[in-house]
């Protein structure tokens, strides 16, 4: 599963549109859109950061199982 896919899988565990996912993590909605899209590469770093946030908030699951081994 690619970062891409990991992020689209993240947002609709929470149940928000793109536009309020990218909201509660002050991200501008267009960067958002281009990462979910594969337009844009988003750091590895800061998706895990995103999955933990999201994890903690007991918002998703743990979603860190797909991300790939460093």
């Amino acid at each position: 599963m690619d970062k891409a896919e990991i992020l689209k899988l993240a947002r609709k565990q929470t149940g928000l549109t793109q536009e309020q996912f990218a909201g509660y993590f002050s991200i501008p909605k267009r960067t958002y859109q281009d990462w979910e899209y594969g337009n844009r590469k988003m750091p590895d770093y800061l998706l895990r950061l995103m999955l933990y946030k999201l994890k903690m908030d007991e918002m998703t699951e743990d979603l860190t199982k797909y991300l790939p081994e460093e």
